[in-house]
């Protein structure tokens, strides 16, 4: 079958449309996902909540939601024991992505366990250091994007060109996407997909509290904070009283998320961080997958029709 659009990451991966789901935490579940690779891009599950058993029935269910590909993300900095890898092949997962880690702890098993294997990559020197370790694509993650980040964060707009210029593997742009202009922009510095993280905790399927969403909706393109500027690991986050506390510490433990779950299923925003970038001032309507990557994929389209007659 033919890609609707045609890069060499829907040709790898299968996909009709190159658009991923970014791995998050306890939100990147079957739900979610199986909508996604519906939709016809790519659902994502996530391991780094360490919640493996749960993780495994996510799997599981996924193969009972949809026929599409998929894939897992292994955190490594959340999952540390080497057993994960044969936990993910075990469960017949075809397409891997690695972060927060060494690229070269997993990749050569993966891969020679048939996998296809794409590593998240902050800076050009990560990426580097991923190609020698044999990945078959590169997550090339702007420091704009929510989440976890490289504390000398770097713009999209700058590294995607800047690892495209110096890699010849496909590779995923990450980090302010949520839309078909966007998508076109980051096709058009170099990359073959996009990933899309925001845009997706604030869908109609994200299993997040509607606090959150709503936040998102309503949230300008200022209103996230960066945290640990000075320490490790980076983090932007929904700009809240507790978070303009802690953008003024010179570090912040991960203990701030102990009561995560407060946060994410129950609507206190003040419960602990909610990682999220700062597309959210680009995103005004909680809607559907179906309905993102639908209009994600025309836009892409009028986007690159004008420009084509244009210049």
């Amino acid at each position: 079958m033919t890609p609707r659009i045609d890069t060499r990451f829907t040709r790898l991966l299968g996909v009709d449309v190159p658009i991923v789901q970014a791995p998050m935490g306890w939100i990147a579940r079957s739900n979610l996902a199986s909508a996604v690779s519906n939709a016809g891009a790519l659902g994502i599950i996530e391991t780094s909540s360490g919640e493996l058993e749960v993780i495994r029935d996510e799997i599981s269910r996924m193969k009972e939601l949809t026929d599409r590909p998929f894939g897992v993300n292994i955190a490594q900095l959340f999952v540390r024991d080497p057993s994960i890898v044969d936990f993910v092949v075990e469960q017949g997962v075809r397409f891997v992505t690695t972060s927060a880690g060494d690229p070269r702890q997993y990749t050569s098993t993966l891969k020679s366990a048939g996998l296809t294997v794409f590593h998240v990559v902050p800076t050009l020197a990560a990426a580097l250091k991923a190609v020698d370790a044999g990945v078959d694509g590169l997550v090339v993650e702007g420091g704009e994007g929510g989440g976890f980040k490289n504390p000398r964060d770097v713009a999209t707009m700058v590294l995607v060109p800047l690892v495209a210029s110096r890699v010849d593997l496909p590779i995923v742009a990450a980090g302010g996407i949520c839309d078909g202009v966007s998508m076109a922009a980051a096709l058009a510095l170099g990359a073959d997909a996009v990933q899309m993280g925001t845009r997706m905790v604030s869908a109609a399927e994200s299993p997040v509290h509607d606090n959150w969403k709503q936040a998102i909706v309503a949230g300008a393109e200022t209103d996230t904070v960066f945290l640990n500027r000075f320490s490790r690991p980076g983090l932007r986050a929904i700009r809240t009283e507790r978070t303009e506390r802690l953008e003024r510490q010179e570090h912040v433990a991960l203990t701030e998320m102990s009561r995560a779950m407060d946060l994410y299923f129950g609507g206190d925003m003040e419960a602990a961080i909610a990682l999220t970038g700062q597309v959210m001032g680009r995103i005004d309507a909680v809607e559907t997958v179906a309905e993102i990557v639908e209009k994600t994929v025309r836009v892409y389209e009028e986007t690159v029709a004008r420009l084509s007659s244009t210049i």
